[in-house]
Parts: C-alpha cells; sequence; structure tokens
C-alpha cells in the first residue's frame, strides 16, 4: 500500500519504527536532496539531483535512497502564500504519486523555506554562486527538519 499524506500523525504511523527519512525539494531543473538520522534528531543536506528524464531522476533517487536504508520520503509541497496550490503544487504531487512505491509520503509545507535558507547563507557571507550551488539541497534540509519535529511532537 502507497501512503501519500500531508498529515504528519498518518505518515508517523506508517512508520512505527522510524527510521532514515529523506527530504526532497523538487524544482524543475534540480532536485535537492536531504537526509536524516533513524532517530529523527536532525537533517543534513545531500545530494543535488539534476533533472532529465523522469526515469532517469527516479532511478538517481533509488541510487542515493538504497545504501542510506531510507525508509520513508518527505518531500516540499510549493503551496502560494495563502496556502492554495498553484500548478507547481499539482507537479509536485504528482512527483509524489510517482516515487510512493519507495516508501510512505509527506508532503510539508515549503513556502519559506528556499527564502529562509537563502536568508542563512547571506547572514553566512557565502557568495551568490555558492548560494546557487547549494541552495536546493540547504532547502530540503529544512524541509526535512521541520518534518521530522512535526513528526517528533506526534509520537506517543
Amino acid at each position: 500500500m502507497t501512503l501519500v499524506t500531508t498529515d504528519a500523525a498518518a505518515f508517523r504511523a506508517a512508520l512505527p519504527a522510524g527510521g532514515r527519512l529523506i527530504g526532497l525539494d523538487v524544482g524543475t531543473k534540480t532536485i535537492g536532496t536531504a537526509l536524516c538520522d533513524a532517530g529523527w534528531s536532525f537533517a543534513s543536506p545531500a545530494t543535488l539531483i539534476r533533472r532529465t528524464k523522469f526515469t532517469a531522476d527516479k532511478a538517481a533517487l533509488v541510487a542515493l535512497i538504497g545504501p542510506q536504508s531510507v525508509r520513508g520520503l518527505v518531500i516540499g509541497l510549493p503551496l502560494n502564500l495563502d496556502g492554495t496550490e498553484s500548478p507547481r503544487s499539482q507537479s509536485t504531487r504528482a512527483f509524489a504519486r510517482n516515487v510512493a512505491d519507495l516508501g510512505p509520503v509527506l508532503l510539508w509545507d515549503e513556502r519559506w523555506s528556499t527564502v529562509a535558507v537563502e536568508r542563512a547563507m547571506i547572514e553566512q557571507d557565502i557568495s551568490r554562486a555558492k548560494r546557487a550551488e547549494r541552495i536546493d539541497n540547504h532547502a530540503a534540509a529544512h524541509i526535512l527538519q521541520g518534518a521530522i519535529d512535526a513528526l517528533t511532537m506526534t509520537k506517543e
């Protein structure tokens, strides 16, 4: 059974033993990735996947998550600032449905992730070129950290 949900409690119930998670910031040109530990304490940026065709994108994702023993996926859901969905939201939902065979999927509100990460990088005085290179993976880590913080609060 595949699970694609926006409900943290339902996602948590699908993974009663916990396990490593991967966070994804799905864009049109790249997929930023981040991984968390099995205890859901911290998220770290991982490998950037340059998008080509979906089959190649999914193969790259499988190659990343297989050796890491990933049990579930957290995918940033790009909503409009008022919380409504856009064509990009629908595209992300379609991506989530297409990778749901890799594990349960939690769609996580990513409205402020890129802004927060970019602001932090500016404060650290990271050059514009390096920011552009790192932003997607750091946004994925921000998305994943927000989700695991919520997931650990829903533990019973």
